[in-house]
């Protein structure tokens, strides 16, 4: 608290003053936040002075609250092209933003708890922008913008929390969430640069290389980068109560029958706040697990009227996430030149139909959605032209901002889908019976294949990637589109080939290459003890996929699942 009273007083954040006839001051409070590391260790305590945002008017002391932040599409494009060209990723952090910026309107505040003065019927005039006040983001997000642009940045047309700087000595990329900050580029000096200007107008704190952004956790090598979530999704199990549950091996059955007018068995729930808390953690985990995004989808669209068979399917994709917590996405290092490749699909419904797309960069995944169509298609042709129609829009943002980073594409950008009749519709202006009643917005896919922007190819049903994005697949097929998402464990077993845990030796084998497999990546993080806990489910699959292996090739080796997680639990 006195760090935080310091940090104040040095920034003139406020004076004292009496209260204006018909004026209300903003409460205040102390908040005492518990700061972790990605490993889930303590990493510092912290207390702050936060306003009670919430008793604000409108027109009286606050006007306009918007501020840009970063995508996270904009985060793995930037990722990507880091990876491809080797930049560096880092992660500066600047200490009480917020507190750097001017108030433009006249705000009074209760004086502090804890550090009243004797003039106690004075009250706070804020000079500086404070925690919880509503203007406080945008306030700060122009402070900073002005403080870029006097270096010669320019903020991004195409998203507006990135700014570049592109000079004959190389290119600096700056991204913004609210307070939380990346910089790379293929300038070092450059960034160098930045970083002492940043340290001067700004108090910051060098947090060196990017490992823990927004509750994506970073793991990196020379050669390849991992973007995964496992504190976040182990803090899910935590909060809801699924450490012990039964791993699955798919996020959603195959036959579902969810919809919102169910059968009288079907009761509504009565808690239906802790199907929308569930629900809206798990949107969040979308991030880094896209496979998960249908079933996510589709549990989402009954938020306002839950019912139990809506919350059994929500467990479900809890229990298939237990298979796998840390499972992420993985961005290799590659010496060809990148394109951009997308998948395109939609699930035919006589009501409305799921469309799901998929975007690479030079073999990295990007983008993805997974999103149902707002009007019912007539036909599976016409539900497959709106869904490419939708990918063409995103695959335009694409290209507008890789060309802010200073990246030229070599070819048109390839989509691929699994129908010849809407690959035909998109190609030539035929069937006008089945398309007079499309919407003229949606046919501006003809004018980006006409000017060679995008090239449209057919790709049979079995290798169409975006299948996972817009209907529930059995298992095979599943773990099939799984595999070219680009998805990777990092925290599964290290082990080479077939291991026969019997003794304890074995089990410190295991926990060993698991250990030297972090270390190898730079990991912080022991993550390499929950390897083999019996809560986090990852090693039983595992044990089961190798056993099946194991069984083929000897007979020494037949040892059941349930002896393999025996050894494991002593």
């Amino acid at each position: 608290m006195k760090e935080e009273m310091a940090a104040l007083w040095a920034n003139q954040t406020w004076t004292l003053a009496p209260l204006p006839p018909g004026q209300k001051p903003v409460g205040c409070k102390w908040v005492f936040v518990v700061k972790h590391a990605a490993d889930g260790m303590i990493d510092r305590l912290k207390a702050q002075l936060v306003a009670r945002g919430f008793t604000q008017q409108q027109g009286m002391d606050y006007e306009e609250t918007f501020f840009p932040v970063a995508k996270f599409n904009t985060i793995r494009v930037l990722i990507s092209v880091d990876v491809h060209w080797r930049w560096p990723l880092l992660q500066p952090d600047i200490k009480n933003a917020f507190l750097n910026d001017d108030l433009q309107e006249t705000v009074y505040m209760q004086q502090l708890p804890g550090f009243e003065t004797t003039r106690e019927s004075q009250v706070c005039r804020l000079k500086k922008a404070l925690y919880g006040l509503k203007q406080s983001p945008r306030a700060w997000f122009d402070r900073f913008s002005k403080a870029l642009r006097e270096v010669g940045f320019s903020r991004s047309t195409t998203d507006f929390s990135m700014f570049t700087r592109h000079q004959t000595t190389g290119t600096v990329l700056l991204l913004v969430y609210v307070d939380d900050i990346i910089i790379t580029g293929d300038d070092s000096r450059g960034i160098q640069e930045v970083k002492q200007y940043l340290g001067i107008v700004f108090q910051t704190k060098d947090l060196g290389p990017l490992r823990y952004f927004l509750g994506l956790e970073v793991a990196r090598r020379t050669d390849c980068l991992v973007l995964s979530q496992r504190k976040y999704c182990l803090d899910l199990f935590h909060d809801a109560g699924y450490y012990g549950c039964k791993p699955i091996n798919t996020p959603m059955d195959v036959d579902h029958k969810l919809c919102a007018q169910a059968s009288d068995s079907d009761l509504l729930l009565e808690n239906p706040e802790y199907y929308r808390r569930l629900v809206g953690k798990l949107i969040y985990l979308t991030v880094t697990r896209p496979d998960i995004s249908f079933a996510v989808g589709i549990v989402n669209r009954y938020m306002h009227s839950p019912r139990r068979s809506h919350l059994h399917a929500v467990e479900r994709v809890l229990r298939y996430l237990k298979t796998a917590p840390g499972q992420g996405l993985v961005y290799k290092t590659s010496s060809s030149v990148p394109t951009l490749i997308a998948y395109s699909d939609a699930d035919y419904d006589d009501r409305r139909s799921t469309s799901g797309f998929c975007t690479y960069f030079g073999g990295h995944l990007i983008a993805w959605r997974s999103k149902k169509q707002a009007i019912a298609a007539r036909s599976s042709a016409e539900a497959e032209y709106r869904a490419m129609t939708f990918v063409v829009s995103e695959l335009t943002w694409l290209e507008s901002l890789l060309t802010d980073l200073g990246i030229r594409l070599p070819s048109p950008t390839l989509l691929l889908c699994d129908s010849q009749t809407a690959i035909h519709i998109a190609k030539n202006p035929v069937f006008h019976e089945r398309t007079k009643h499309i919407e003229v917005d949606c046919h501006f896919i003809r004018e980006n294949v006409q000017v060679k922007k995008i090239d449209l190819k057919h790709v049979p049903g079995t290798e169409q990637v975006a299948d996972v994005l817009a209907k529930a697949l059995p298992n095979t097929l599943f773990y099939q589109c799984l595999s070219k998402l680009g998805a990777y464990d990092l925290y599964a077993p290290a082990c080479g080939g077939i291991m026969i845990v019997q003794t304890t030796e074995q089990i410190y084998m295991i926990e060993r290459l698991a250990w030297v497999a972090s270390e190898k990546l730079r990991c912080e993080s022991p993550y390499w003890r929950h390897c083999c806990h019996p809560d986090s489910g990852g090693m039983e699959i595992s044990a089961e996929r190798r056993l099946r292996r194991a069984s083929a090739a000897s007979e020494s080796s037949k040892v059941s699942s349930d002896g393999f997680t025996s050894h494991i639990q002593r």
